[in-house]
């Protein structure tokens, strides 16, 4: 089972340029990381997609807009 960091879902947002809903960015993690792969951070480990969203989403990493939310460099930790 592959593992990713949920910074990694961050960078992938920030390249896309992308607003996104909740659905549309579960749906564009699991083409970009795999069904199977399971996310964490510093607190938190085998989460899916949905759940490092809603992780994501509760940590404040996103900028709400009219059509969704999209993030940026400034809401990613530095460590």
């Amino acid at each position: 089972m592959e593992q990713a960091h949920v910074h990694d879902i961050m960078q992938m947002m920030m390249e896309s340029g992308k607003v996104y809903t909740r659905e549309s960015l579960k749906k564009d993690i699991i083409e970009k990381f795999g069904i199977t792969t399971t996310f964490h951070s510093c607190s938190e480990s085998m989460m899916s997609a949905g759940d490092a969203v809603t992780f994501l989403e509760g940590r404040g990493k996103f900028i709400p807009s009219e059509e969704g939310f999209y993030t940026d460099e400034s809401k990613k930790c530095s460590h």
